[in-house]
């Protein structure tokens, strides 16, 4: 364990971060769970069950005090109910009984409500066998009712639990770039905010875990996620809710350094534990490249709509672009179409478009590989200005020929969900 490092305790939790309730592994045990959160913490649970109820509960976390008193909190509160009354227990009531703790750690208690639950939970694996499906829908084909060769009780709920989420996702869509610093967040962020302003529920996910900018470009910095009784709550934007990495770190300064299967964990977290509801678009903001985040995207998510992929005019972005295409046919994962920014540049005073860049490089692209081009976005000062200001340019400056380019670009993603309510007509 650290040593004892936040002032901001409160006496009952730096005694819970002091002297942890059953810290360590028993030897025998009825249900387990380990989970690593976002913050990069990992917590373990063990539980010793009599009768449907908890007789004794341990715990151990590499995380910080905050994390050790919260974890020491859970065992203490969880002893001498029943299984039920524990699954019940949540971020809010930890939060309660240690009187609070700063705001960069309320998430400490969410990560200790979740590890306790599944530990329940695998409890009732061990006592009987999981569901035959996920219970969102009545498909018996579906995938989350299928059991794969070689899983285990507690990956198979986990997969159930994330094809609960997708069912009531309509439609998924990856923004994504073989390069990097051409503006695929922008692209992402106005797709979007336009969606919402076209009256759809959306929901954007932000997956670049080194840098992640969502929060900067909406307005959001500062903004910390809470949990609720059917997961983590993301936060709202008027009809759009939003996940980022950056509403749980502590400073915009803090740097992730994880590898691999850590930043594979967390994309899974907020697809499976994040309380969605039920959404028209959830657009995914991907990192640059076609490494670990948009991998692990594609195989989680069953029914990616598809990938809008952002190049610049140049060479150089291009031959990076192309490869991004690659990965997704190899994936199978339709291409929507190439978005071309940065294509010229709009002069502030008089409008002029100003070619400084290679013209036409997207375009190009799009008909060589074979796929659709949505269109050229130019390099536009007030676009720069919205993104500092953390408002979305196609809303607060809806009325400008740039805007107006971005909503041509938009129209056949939204076109997406103008396919279902036709559908829904011809079926009535």
């Amino acid at each position: 364990m650290e040593q004892l490092e936040l002032d901001g305790l409160s006496a009952v939790a730096r005694l819970h971060a002091a002297h942890p309730h059953n810290y360590g592994q028993p030897k025998l045990f009825d249900g387990h769970s380990q989970i690593t959160g976002p913050c990069g913490d990992t917590m373990a649970f063990w539980l010793e069950i009599r009768d449907d109820m908890v007789v004794k509960a341990a715990f151990v976390t590499d995380g910080c005090d905050a994390s050790v008193a919260c974890g020491s909190m859970a065992a203490t509160m969880a002893e001498g109910k029943d299984a039920g009354q524990v699954m019940a227990l949540g971020q809010r009531d930890i939060l309660a009984e240690l009187g609070g703790l700063p705001a960069g750690h309320e998430h400490c208690a969410l990560l200790a409500a979740n590890t306790l639950k599944a530990a329940c939970k695998d409890y009732g694996l061990r006592e009987g066998k999981p569901k035959t499906s996920c219970g969102t829908c009545g498909d018996k084909g579906c995938s989350a009712s299928k059991r794969k060769e070689e899983e285990s009780d507690e990956d198979f709920t986990d997969r159930q639990k994330l094809q609960s989420r997708l069912c009531r996702i309509r439609h998924k869509v990856l923004v994504m770039s073989g390069k990097g610093g051409v503006g695929k967040s922008t692209v992402a962020v106005n797709l979007a905010t336009a969606l919402a302003l076209d009256g759809k529920n959306v929901g954007l996910l932000d997956v670049d875990i080194h840098g992640p900018s969502i929060p900067t470009m909406l307005g959001l910095e500062g903004s910390r996620v809470a949990g609720g009784e059917d997961g983590m709550v993301p936060i709202e934007l008027g009809s759009m809710k939003v996940i980022s990495l950056g509403f749980l770190l502590g400073s915009a300064d803090d740097a992730v350094i994880w590898r691999g299967p850590m930043k594979m964990g967390v994309i899974q977290q907020f697809l499976r534990d994040v309380d969605w509801g039920d959404l028209d678009f959830l657009i995914i903001d991907a990192p640059p490249g076609t490494g670990d985040e948009p991998l692990s995207v594609c195989q989680s998510i069953e029914g990616l709509d598809g990938a809008v992929i952002v190049t610049t005019p140049q060479k150089v972005a291009a031959v990076d672009v192309r490869k991004s295409i690659t990965f997704c046919r190899q994936l199978k994962v339709p291409v929507l179409g190439v978005v071309e920014n940065m294509s010229g540049f709009v002069c502030p005073k008089c409008g002029e478009v100003t070619q400084i860049l290679r013209s036409g490089g997207g375009e190009r692209l799009a008909a060589d590989m074979g796929v659709p081009f949505l269109g050229a976005i130019p390099i536009d000062p007030q676009i720069a200005e919205a993104c500092d200001n953390g408002q979305a340019f196609i809303h607060h400056f809806a009325n400008t020929p740039t805007a107006k380019r971005m909503q041509e670009i938009i129209k056949p993603i939204a076109a997406l969900a103008d396919a279902d309510a036709e559908q829904t007509k011809t079926r009535r």
